[in-house]
């Protein structure tokens, strides 16, 4: 049986959980998400808790079972209390600011890098440190990713935009040989 798979989701009070056909769609103070299910899954709720189940023990259904129950809770865990990630922005003359839904880098290049947030999406500033929110942990993920991807950390001066959690491996420089 999966590890991960066997939890019980607990729903907090709050948020709404309809299962449709093929979606779940799950409502809370902070917004709502929708999430696929599979066909090999079945979802139960009872006394505010879901458990997730196979249908039977096929490999598809082992490998569906994680993934589904995971996906759901954190659904969940977005629309009660929302995901964030924070990049801190490391160089001389490095900065970056927030306009509207428009994040504004300068990060070393000719020009700023403008980059736009998707709808649901917000992002604070805080000195060098950027933290991007939402209610979606893989759109939250991935706009980090593509803000880090701008100028990522190099291993000499620890240049670039890392996250706040990221250690970066710094290298020796030159060695004063002839």
């Amino acid at each position: 049986m999966s590890r991960i798979g066997k939890l019980t989701i607990p729903v907090p009070s709050g948020v709404e959980v309809q299962f449709k056909d093929d979606e779940i769609h799950v409502k809370g103070p902070k917004g709502a998400l929708t999430t696929p299910t599979h066909e090999s899954v079945k979802y139960e709720l009872e006394d505010g808790n879901i458990r997730v189940s196979r249908a039977d023990e096929s490999r598809l259904a082992r490998a569906q079972h994680g993934l589904r129950r995971t996906l759901l809770a954190n659904a969940i865990e977005g629309v009660s209390k929302g995901f964030e990630k924070s990049l801190e922005v490391i160089g001389v003359g490095y900065k970056v600011n927030v306009k509207g839904n428009t994040i504004e880098l300068a990060v070393g290049y000719s020009h700023p890098v403008l980059m736009e947030l998707p709808k649901g999406m917000e992002a604070k500033v805080e000195g060098n440190k950027l933290t991007i929110m939402g209610i979606d942990k893989q759109m939250v993920g991935e706009i980090a990713a593509r803000i880090r991807r701008v100028r990522e950390p190099e291993p000499y001066k620890g240049k670039g935009i890392k996250y706040t959690t990221e250690t970066i491996r710094r290298k020796a420089g030159k060695s004063g040989g002839k």
